[in-house]
Parts: structure tokens; sequence; C-alpha cells
């Protein structure tokens, strides 16, 4: 099932059916989900910078993608983000996300965000997903 959606066609961060998200594009390389994303003007809290709100989504869904491209269905049980700095709106970001543990249904997940210019570090989450139970 890797590298192909099931489901999630009107996902806000990576889904090709919402005329109004983000349409981000995820792949494992390396066992680590990667993608890419330039906010727009239409992503910002204050002018010219990048809500908050967006970065922690693109990070949720970078780990939550790591999850989903293996064929496994799970939910985000917690997450806790550091923002490091500030992301300007027009700026390039890489996004990777990583497994850090799995135990039962518990998958323990790891996100960062760099911009691609200075490869420095803008976010990064640890986060908790759920795996859904067993019909």
């Amino acid at each position: 099932m890797n590298g192909i959606r099931t489901d999630g066609n009107r996902c806000f961060v990576c889904g090709p059916g919402n005329n109004i998200g983000l349409k981000l594009v995820f792949r494992i390389e390396d066992d680590v989900c990667r993608s890419e994303f330039s906010p727009d003007d239409m992503h910002c809290g204050y002018d010219g910078v990048t809500h908050g709100g967006i970065i922690f989504s693109v990070l949720d869904d970078v780990m939550a993608n790591w999850i989903h491209l293996k064929g496994i269905r799970a939910y985000t049980a917690k997450c806790d983000i550091r923002y490091k700095d500030n992301l300007p709106t027009g700026t390039q970001v890489n996004l990777e996300g990583h497994c850090i543990k799995q135990r039962g249904r518990l998958i323990v997940m790891e996100g960062k965000m760099f911009r691609a210019d200075t490869n420095e570090i803008v976010a990064e989450t640890q986060a908790s997903f759920m795996r859904e139970a067993d019909a």
C-alpha cells in the first residue's frame, strides 16, 4: 500500500479533492515521510508570517502520512509542538516525519520543519497516534 491513498481525499493538508486545501504530496524515503511546502499570503497570522496553526497542521500530517503510507489507520491522540522561529510567507520548507516507537495500538512519531534556504528548524513535534481498533 506504500504511496497509495485510499481515503482522505478531502483532507485539508493533503487531500487532492479539497478545493481550499494545501494539497501537499507525501512520500516515504529511507523510512522517513517527506514533503515540501511554501505558505502564501492566505496562510498568514500576522502579515507576512505563516500562522502557527498551519505549521502545526502540516507537521501533524507529515507524521500521520508516515503511518497512512504504511497502510495503517490511526488518529492523533496527543501532539506537542515547539516553535523555534517564525516562518515568513513565501518561504519553502522541507518536512520530515519518522516513527520513534510502536507498542500495541500506540505509535509515537516525530516531525520536523526546516527552511529550505537555510536548513534551520522552524518547528518540531512529537506526537502519539492510536491505531484504529480492530473491527
